[in-house]
């Protein structure tokens, strides 16, 4: 039964269609002349524009607690969405039901967005070459499931013998295979296949006192199940369990104006965050970002150069295509301190009248597309890593970030420190506990006054959530501090 929404029309049947092959040579998801008459019945009332997506996906899901498998599920979604643009408004349906006619509904629903009269018209589509950034022999839905409940077993194991402290392991692999096909009133059809996974593990520690710490790590990307034969459950399992266990006898964090290093890697959440969402076209265009309008100013300090690239091979938020059928492309967003781009999908660079950057991203069929991030970086400074923590006389350490928060239209930002030290005389002090780093993301960025050599990406942990989509993004920090830091903390500095 087709549903509507003030901004779009989705229509929706809960049929399955027939499994597909996967390959160069594959079936086409949904046979070429059927996609052209979607997109014709999509414009029969008059539209800027129209466009079919397609997917199918297949995920694994496995849960350990208390050294045991509690759950492991595998779970099909496949459907079409069809979108019509007419200048500024979106219609918008989608159907899990294959069927010709549940699908030609779909396309007539969107349609009834633009109300322009339009003429009957065809629109034949051409495959388009997809670049290749990720290489998958064996899908990830083709390994057996065993062999992912045996990685969360591994985990346990090695957690469990890393210290007698700890007490609590629970773990986490999520996989996926993921085929999309796109097609639009423009010409261009589009495939990819996206395999994905990610394993987690969160230790509980226990000390003397009773006190309880815990430590969280995981990894992964758009890489083969062999991925885990050089990323081992077990060293996954004993970062966690060491995160846990070494910040045992923390104290109370001090608060106030701090110089803060951030260690390398996952700690490029807060650049995500703080900066990043605020620049993708959608807020500027609304002109809800603190960065709208500042195209060639000064942003940051000259320390800071930061890319978003979708071109990472085998990074977890990289892609051959985005959602729109664009290929993946690499962005410096800030150079110098200067900024240079913003993030486009296709909809916001055409009402800005700009390009899009490959950075329309949906988390399926259901969804629309969104200016999004993919993995998003600092690029290295010249700052040997050791001299950074040496010229700090007293600060903070951040080793590795929790949550947080961030308000675009004024660029505040709030994020809980899971693992933090003190920084005396140049070397690290002892463990601290309630750290949070309080500040707006310009003025951070103007504050940075090291940047490292030591460029490191996150493991594959990240996750992105934005107007109830979730994606899977990439981040990425050398060593870098950042100077007079409001740090919240549980006691005075």
């Amino acid at each position: 039964m087709p549903r509507a929404t003030a901004s779009s029309r989705r229509a929706s049947a809960s049929q399955l269609a027939p499994p597909v092959a996967r390959g160069p040579s594959a079936a086409p998801l949904l046979p070429q002349p059927l996609i052209e008459r979607l997109l014709a019945v999509a414009m029969e009332r008059g539209g800027d524009f129209a466009e079919v997506y397609v997917e199918r996906t297949l995920t694994t899901a496995v849960m350990l607690e208390e050294s045991r498998i509690k759950s492991a599920q595998t779970g099909l979604i496949q459907g079409v969405g069809v979108r019509v643009i007419s200048g500024p408004k979106v219609g918008y349906a989608y159907s899990d039901d294959w069927d010709e006619p549940a699908l030609l509904r779909a396309a007539s629903t969107a349609a009834m967005i633009a109300q322009g009269g339009g003429s009957e018209r065809s629109f034949p589509v051409h495959r388009a070459a997809v670049p290749s950034h990720y290489r998958v022999a064996t899908p990830l839905m083709d390994v057996d499931v065993a062999l992912k409940t045996g990685l969360l077993s591994r985990a346990d194991k090695a957690a469990r013998a890393f210290d007698a402290r700890v007490k609590q392991v629970n773990a986490s692999y999520v996989d996926q295979t993921r085929r999309i096909a796109v097609a639009n009133t423009e010409g261009r059809y589009t495939e990819d296949t996206q395999d994905l996974c990610r394993m987690a593990v969160q230790v509980v520690a226990q000390g003397k006192n009773g006190e309880q710490r815990t430590g969280m790590f995981g990894g992964g990307g758009r890489v083969s199940f062999t991925h885990w034969d050089t990323f081992p459950p077990e060293s996954v399992a004993r970062e966690a369990a060491r995160q846990a266990v070494a910040t045992l006898g923390a104290v109370d964090c001090a608060a106030g104006p701090q110089t803060v290093v951030l260690a390398p890697g996952w700690s490029g959440i807060l650049l995500h965050e703080a900066v990043g969402h605020g620049l993708e076209a959608d807020f500027i265009r609304k002109g809800t970002s603190l960065f709208a309008g500042k195209l060639g100013q000064k942003v940051a300090s000259d320390l800071v150069t930061v890319i978003d690239d979708g071109t990472v091979s085998s990074g977890r938020g990289s892609i051959n295509i985005d959602d729109e059928g664009n290929p993946g492309e690499r962005k410096v967003l800030i150079e110098n301190g200067v900024l240079k781009n913003y993030l486009y999908d296709g909809l916001n660079a055409k009402l800005m009248g700009q390009r899009t950057t490959g950075s329309g991203r949906r988390e399926s069929f259901k969804h629309l597309p969104l200016p999004r991030m993919t993995n998003t970086f600092l690029a290295p400074g010249d700052h040997a890593p050791e001299d950074i923590l040496k010229e700090v006389k007293r600060g903070l350490y951040c080793a590795t970030f929790g949550g947080g928060q961030v308000d675009i239209t004024n660029g505040n930002f709030v994020f809980e420190v899971s693992e933090a030290y003190q920084i005396e005389d140049g070397k690290l002090g002892r463990p601290v506990k309630n750290a949070m780093l309080i500040g707006v993301g310009p003025e951070a960025l103007k504050n940075v006054s090291r940047v490292g050599t030591d460029p490191m990406p996150d493991p594959g942990m990240g996750v992105c959530m934005k107007d109830g989509q979730m994606l899977p993004v990439g981040v990425g920090l050398p060593t870098l501090r950042i100077d007079n830091v409001t740090v919240g903390g549980t006691k005075v500095a």
